[in-house]
């Protein structure tokens, strides 16, 4: 027999093994223990791309693999979503998940205690949930569109009550420090057994300096190790200097999550939770158009009318997550249009008219923006201003500061502090 301890270490898609499985009539062990230099994987970005493994250079792997067969995307996913989840417990002491999507974050949160509004609409309202659960339920929640098929990052053990809320939900995988074995179990049952459960070791360090391939020539720089606390947020120019600590502790979240997304990005936070990120646009405004957007549709979603809409029995999660975004949108005939909107429906509710959503949205606060780099024109200010943001951290160094800080003496309520470093936070 093949042995499965917590020394064991084996390429379980080697043709040896698989050849010793057949011949011997065993089953093909679904824990193992990757603590090894390197990790064959199926294949890398595309399927046409063999062969693919991770390795270490020094040193063993600081991962365990519990169950199914994570991929190369899989893997980007796990180890960005890992930093920023674990920055995040740093940064505010609360326990922090992240939801994972082509190696940019769709959502990010940490432990909240979540009021009736938003249980019922991130469909949690019938589960317990512990605060590492909350954490994740905000981070699913923030955007459901973009969240389907998610890598989950958890920063603290994974315990039942998460299990059962990520075994509902459409995913990929998850990455934690550990599990408990009622959560273990629940976890790899999901999937018909093949969901991909990765277990990290939270002492791991990678080295000071760091190396990337592209093209056949590698790169090489120090890792970006910069703390980003409260600390960076001392210079504020505008004429408002009304700066609650919950509106520190947002746009700290803010920065911190942008570190682990594609550039350029603008992230909105709002009560712990990312609720909308805008990232890989070239230009500025696009992403912070971008990131308003799905901000301003997580805010739509509250909306009695929304909240009450009179679904049919057994609607498909997606079906209904998509249903929302197209009512939401201009395009809300798509889903009302006679002879459509009995599939999802028991009666054609009433439209949610342009007036009526603009109306709402004028009723959100207190939103915080985090940005990757400086704004260089005011029409980020008040793009963001539309979608209730109040307070802004970008990390300044732009010849037109002012003409930003200028903008903002329009919006007598509106912060924008520049972060202690003139550079970008990217990592």
């Amino acid at each position: 027999m093949l042995p499965t301890t917590k020394n064991s270490s084996y390429n379980l898609s080697s043709p040896f093994i698989l050849y010793l499985c057949h011949t011997l009539k065993i089953n093909k062990p679904k824990y193992y223990k990757t603590m090894a230099k390197e990790l064959e994987l199926k294949y890398g970005c595309n399927p046409n791309q063999k062969p693919s493994r991770i390795f270490m250079q020094e040193g063993e792997l600081p991962i365990e693999v519990l169950n199914g067969r994570p991929g190369y995307i899989n893997f980007l996913d796990a180890f960005n979503s890992w930093q920023l989840v674990k920055e995040l417990k740093e940064a505010t002491g609360l326990p922090a998940a992240a939801s994972f999507k082509h190696v940019s974050p769709a959502g990010a949160a940490v432990g909240i205690e979540l009021n009736d509004t938003l249980k019922k609409i991130y469909f949690v309202n019938d589960l317990p949930l512990t605060p590492l659960a909350t954490a994740y339920a905000r981070a699913r929640g923030a955007d459901r569109m973009s969240s389907y098929g998610d890598f989950i990052a958890l920063s603290d053990t994974c315990d039942e009550a998460t299990a059962r809320l990520i075994n509902r939900e459409v995913s990929d995988g998850v990455i934690a420090p550990d599990y408990t074995p009622e959560a273990l179990e629940i976890l790899k049952n999901k999937r018909k057994g093949t969901y991909n459960v990765i277990k990290i070791d939270p002492a791991y360090r990678p080295a000071p300096i760091e190396h990337k391939d592209v093209f056949g020539i590698t790169f090489e720089q120090g890792r970006n190790e910069i703390r980003l606390d409260e600390s960076l947020l001392t210079h504020i120019p505008t004429k408002s200097q009304h700066f609650p600590d919950e509106a520190k502790r947002d746009l700290i979240i803010a920065l911190i999550t942008l570190k682990y997304t594609q550039s350029n990005s603008v992230c909105y936070v709002k009560d712990g939770q990312a609720i909308g990120i805008g990232a890989g646009q070239q230009s500025r405004i696009h992403c912070t158009r971008l990131a308003g957007n799905k901000a301003d549709i997580w805010y739509l979603r509250q909306h009695p009318k929304v909240m009450n809409l009179p679904w049919v029995e057994k609607i498909r999660r997606a079906d209904r997550d998509n249903t929302i975004d197209v009512y939401i949108s201009d395009d809300h005939e798509d889903v009302l249009a006679d002879g459509i909107w009995q599939q999802f429906f028991t009666k054609k509710p009433e439209v949610l008219t342009r007036e009526e959503k603009r109306a709402w949205l004028d009723t959100m606060k207190g939103v915080s923006l985090g940005s990757d780099a400086f704004f260089p024109f005011g029409d980020n200010i008040e793009r963001a201003h539309k979608s209730g943001v109040a307070y802004i951290a970008q990390t300044g160094g732009s010849v037109r500061d002012d003409h930003g800080i200028h903008w903002c003496s329009f919006i007598p309520s509106l912060i924008i502090l520049s972060a202690n470093c003139n550079t970008d936070l990217q990592i």
